[in-house]
């Protein structure tokens, strides 16, 4: 498409550069995007941190991802009959011709790279994690953005149990660690290629006699994807299908000794579980063990973080066949819960200085440069304020310290260091204080 020859902005014409009015309307984020301001960074990164840290104990090893990737991959790997696939994808043609969709989700993603790079041909066994952003064109609600952040943990390599289990542990290792109480692992089992085909034909046929009941989403997802009608959260279409089969009831042995093993896992554990029958998850890829962290938190969005074991999806996408399980955790689900429970500490200044005078500014400036490149936090104002409005700022700021220095103070050679909770305040020589400074803030 050939962009127009000029574009408006406001009430002004870019060619002619004329404006029709003296103020425009500031320009507002995207529905369904969200800004992380100071004050909830602080939380995502103490969420982050925490997660990294509970990573690093169990073995897994970051990987960081492209934001695009081939449309083709994901088609592919989630399934073209998928909601995702069908509808909720943000995909462009580039100017060479191809096919770009901005990431809904991250397996699909450390899937290829995993294949890309054979790391299969290095190790036997590899544990990643990654932290980042996806996007779907969803219907914004509470937790749910069009850019919303994962948290994600895979494990390649294994095809035992215990790997499902392990992995169901360390969500609810975080979950502890963060303060969320609230939080109950949903488990069930999908099945494998060998059993689930005859639950997908009974749940049809069942399916086809409830006529009317269904949406019309679950009318569409009867013919394309019949399980993800145990999904739909619509209350008629829960209902309709309440006396559905049970995934349980089709399971062939390997897949019943698999699923028992994960359960006999977590209760060794002490983990506390429910067996899920009606937990399906919308991506085609998953077999066998599938999970739920599930909290009354957030309403009816009740899940927080979600995984499963995916052994086909390697071989899928044109590599070997190895097994996978893995988990996502909705950050920004999470956030909120945690957010409920508990802030982190706002970063405050342990020093402020308060210069008075150009000539006091410079100074202050070789101090503050001294003082951040030997990772004390301190501020100063840059502009000429009054002392009373420094001290403000200062006191606003929460720093535990003020250094004052001004036209008597640079004559006496010595700044006023003010302690702001004991109001006392003591002389220090301006000859290497920097140095100072950083020896007696480092040991606080």
């Amino acid at each position: 498409m050939t962009p127009p020859s000029f574009f408006k902005i406001g009430n002004r014409c870019t060619r002619h550069g004329t404006d029709t009015a003296t103020t425009m309307t500031p320009l507002q984020s995207i529905k369904g995007f969200k800004d992380i301001l100071p004050g909830e960074s602080e939380l995502w990164q103490s969420i982050e941190q925490q997660a990294k840290t509970i990573f690093d104990a169990f073995g897994f090893h970051e990987v960081r991802l492209p934001l695009l990737e081939k449309t083709e991959l994901f088609a592919r790997s989630i399934g073209e009959s998928t909601d995702i696939v069908e509808k909720e994808m943000y995909t462009f043609q580039d100017r060479g011709g191809d096919l770009l969709t901005m990431r809904p989700e991250a397996t699909a993603g450390i899937v290829r790279a995993y294949l890309q790079h054979k790391l299969y041909a290095r190790e036997a066994v590899h544990k990643f994690y990654t932290i980042g952003p996806m996007f779907r064109r969803e219907r914004p609600q509470k937790g749910r953005y069009r850019q919303f952040s994962q948290i994600n943990a895979e494990i390649f390599g294994v095809a035992s149990p215990y790997a499902d289990a392990q992995l169901i542990l360390v969500l609810v290792h975080l979950m502890n660690a963060l303060g969320v109480t609230d939080a109950t692992p949903h488990i069930n089992s999908l099945g494998c290629p060998a059993c689930r085909p005859a639950f997908r034909t009974a749940l049809k046929t069942f399916l086809d006699g409830a006529g009317d009941h269904l949406c019309s989403d679950c009318v569409r997802r009867r013919e394309t994807n019949p399980l993800r009608v145990l999904d739909c959260k619509v209350p008629g279409c829960r209902e309709a299908t309440a006396n559905a089969p049970a995934l349980a009831d089709y399971l062939c042995p390997e897949c019943q000794t698999h699923f028992a093993t994960v359960q006999q896992a977590l209760e060794g554990q002490g983990v506390a579980f429910t067996i899920d029958d009606r937990l399906v998850r919308g991506l085609d890829y998953y077999i066998r063990t599938t999970f739920e962290i599930q909290t009354s938190a957030l309403g009816a969005q009740n899940a927080i973080a979600g995984g499963g074991r995916y052994d086909g999806l390697a071989h899928t996408l044109g590599g070997p066949d190895i097994p996978a399980t893995g988990f996502a955790i909705g950050l920004d689900r999470l956030a909120e819960i945690v957010g409920t429970i508990r802030q982190p500490a706002p970063l405050q200044p342990a020093l402020f200085i308060a210069a008075l005078g150009e000539e006091a500014r410079r100074k202050a400036f070789q101090w503050l440069c001294q003082l951040n490149t030997s990772g004390i936090a301190a501020e100063m104002e840059y502009g000429d304020k009054s002392l009373k409005s420094q001290m403000k700022r200062a006191d606003k700021l929460g720093a535990s310290h003020v250094l004052i220095l001004g036209e008597k103070e640079m004559q006496r050679g010595t700044a006023t260091l003010r302690n702001m909770a004991s109001k006392e305040q003591i002389d220090v020589p301006m000859r290497d204080l920097a140095n100072r400074l950083i020896e007696r803030f480092k040991k606080t």
